[in-house]
């Protein structure tokens, strides 16, 4: 068996990381990405490699040799790869394809060896290896029936999102037979490449085939296995972060982008925090039914989304500033109207790294769990030199949660010393009280203009790609400086129609919450049977973990993550000077249960 290397391209995408060499010569962790695929190759025992070259192929020459440990390497020159497609560079290496069966690839590849081998263990001859469509997949796509056969190869052109679900990606890997060579491919390429050009791709001749009555190409569907397609630099990244040399580097990749996890289709996200039963399919359809207008037309500025706000919190528009996410509004008032903070570790990070360490009085509670009442909190700072004290309720990572009539006590406690009150209650939807729980009230905000509230509209609705929060005080210059301290456009068009539905789906929420509380409480049970973990309970959507000795919480998470689940090492914060915790996110009951049967297995 011998393979053909399609290494001709220009790789423009990849900007200056291509000015000067080609793509196969891009290191991903520190190892080329046509070494990678030459060891898988000779791996398979293939005794042949074909290297169609263009772009910069002296440098890849120079760099193999012609041979790459005891396997010959034959060259083939595209000189006009600047003016063809990759139809051209298969059509110069045509002859060879029919001296022997053939792996063809791309160079631009990175792969799991497995797969290869998995290519080659197959017992059928011609094969297109596939995966099933994911968002961040391009070119060319294919059905598949039953059996496997490709029913039909679609082209940028003919793809359809409403019909993406059927669809695979082509991996750019292939298996040929010399006889399918022969007989099939080599006589239709050297027909198209006749009637239509050369600047076309070679899966174009592979559609031709399709439409035989007994097309001998099968697909070949992959089974999680790890690949991915460099095109440009955020290809590069994404790719950097999956085939990490270490556990280390690959959680570390992946923590360090702070969401975005879209683009990892196969991992379960238990770090970041929202709502998994909010938002219901309908409000989904509704943004989904203006989605063309929303995006062609500019959002309102900061007056018409402080209405909107405003209904949606029932608090007067003077009360309240929206922001792009809770973040913008967390920078602009800490870094703007707080000149000495109290808070309770661990925390919330962002907002004392808005401040200088020595701008920062923490409180610790002394128990394993982190818990705190509002006497706790008093005692510490009744003498210490503070301006605001910050108090999330319920407290992120901990879950601890100060009921309503203790928190209004300490509102008056900050009152009779001076001390503004800031309140963060993005998660006070979750915790499972009764009677009354927010403070964005006009009566409380106005008897209190001390008082700040915070809340972010990811968490606890369930929308954190919309970049909403909001922050409310019954200091109308305050809020009246902020709207000036964040941008006019401060949320885009589609937070702006996500405000201004929303109340048509308030039962919905109230359900959700409900749903949401249900589950936690099995969660919670489930998590108890793991052994070496002792749960601290919580009334927000995450719980705070101890391991009792049999991993390190970043043991653990590198764990996990090999098993495509994310979970937070809370190890590096403050408050744990080492001690190994974990946050663990409350998903829905298929996700959650997962969980817990990968911690029993481990």
């Amino acid at each position: 068996m011998q393979a053909i290397i399609l290494a001709a391209g220009m790789g423009k995408r990849l900007g200056q990381l291509t000015h000067n060499n080609t793509k196969c010569m891009l290191e991903v962790n520190g190892i080329k990405l046509i070494d990678r695929a030459l060891a898988s190759l000779k791996q398979v025992g293939v005794e042949r490699i074909i290297m169609v070259v263009g772009y910069k192929s002296d440098n890849v020459k120079h760099y193999l040799g012609d041979n790459y440990s005891g396997i010959p390497i034959h060259y083939i020159l595209n000189p006009v790869y600047d003016k063809t497609n990759n139809i051209y560079s298969l059509f110069l290496a045509r002859e060879l394809m029919t001296q022997d069966d053939t792996i063809l690839l791309e160079s631009d590849i990175i792969f799991d060896t497995a797969i290869m081998q998995k290519l080659v263990d197959d017992p059928f001859p011609n094969i297109a290896l596939v995966d099933h469509y994911e968002s961040w997949m391009e070119g060319t796509m294919v059905t598949i029936d039953q059996e496997n056969r490709i029913t039909r190869i679609i082209d940028k052109n003919g793809f359809r999102f409403d019909e993406a679900s059927t669809y695979f990606k082509t991996v750019n890997i292939y298996k040929f037979s010399k006889e399918f060579a022969r007989r099939y491919y080599i006589p239709f390429l050297d027909a198209y490449t006749t009637a239509v050009g050369n600047n076309a791709y070679y899966e174009q001749v592979l559609r031709i085939i399709l439409h035989l009555h007994e097309a001998p190409l099968k697909a070949l569907a992959l089974d999680g296995e790890s690949w991915y397609e460099i095109d440009d630099i955020q290809d590069l990244d994404i790719a950097s972060s999956i085939f990490a040399a270490t556990a280390d580097q690959h959680y570390s990749a992946v923590a360090s982008r702070f969401g975005g996890y879209w683009r990892y289709p196969k991992m379960l996200d238990f770090c970041y925090l929202v709502n998994p039963y909010f938002p219901p399919q309908r409000l989904c359809d509704e943004l989904k039914a203006n989605f063309d207008t929303l995006l062609r037309q500019y959002p309102s500025g900061m007056r018409v989304n402080s209405l909107l706000a405003s209904r949606y919190f029932d608090v007067d528009q003077d009360y309240i500033v929206v922001g792009n996410g809770a973040a913008e509004l967390i920078k602009a008032y800490m870094e703007n109207h707080v000149a000495r903070l109290g808070i309770v570790l661990p925390s919330f990070e962002e907002y004392p790294n808005r401040l200088p360490l020595d701008k920062v009085v923490a409180y610790t509670p002394p128990s394993d769990d982190f818990h705190y009442s509002a006497a706790d909190i008093k005692a510490y700072f009744n003498n210490a030199d503070i301006s605001t004290l910050l108090i999330i309720n319920p407290d992120n990572p901990s879950g601890n949660y100060i009921p309503y009539a203790e928190l209004l006590d300490l509102i008056a406690w900050g009152k009779g010393r001076g001390v503004n009150i800031l309140v963060d209650e993005s998660f006070v939807d979750f915790a499972k009280v009764e009677g009354k729980q927010t403070l964005f009230d006009d009566a409380i905000l106005q008897a209190n203009p001390h008082l700040v509230v915070v809340k972010s509209i990811s968490k606890s609705f369930g929308v954190p790609g919309l970049r909403l929060g909001v922050l409310a005080c019954g200091d109308a210059g305050l809020i009246a400086t902020l709207k000036k301290e964040v941008a006019i456009w401060s949320i885009n068009s589609f937070a702006e129609y996500y405000l201004q539905i929303y109340h048509k789906y308030s039962s919905d929420y109230r359900l959700a919450c409900q749903q949401f509380m249900e589950e936690r409480e099995l969660f919670f049970q489930e998590l108890q049977q793991v052994t070496y973990l002792k749960v601290f309970p919580s009334q927000a959507n995450y719980f705070l973990c101890k391991l009792r000795g049999r991993f390190t919480s970043h043991q653990l998470a590198l764990e996990l993550l090999k098993a495509g689940i994310l979970i937070k090492d809370c190890s590096t914060k403050k408050a744990f000077a080492g001690a190994n915790y974990i946050r663990i996110a409350i998903r829905d009951r298929h996700d959650n249960h997962y969980l817990v049967q990968t911690l029993k297995s481990l």
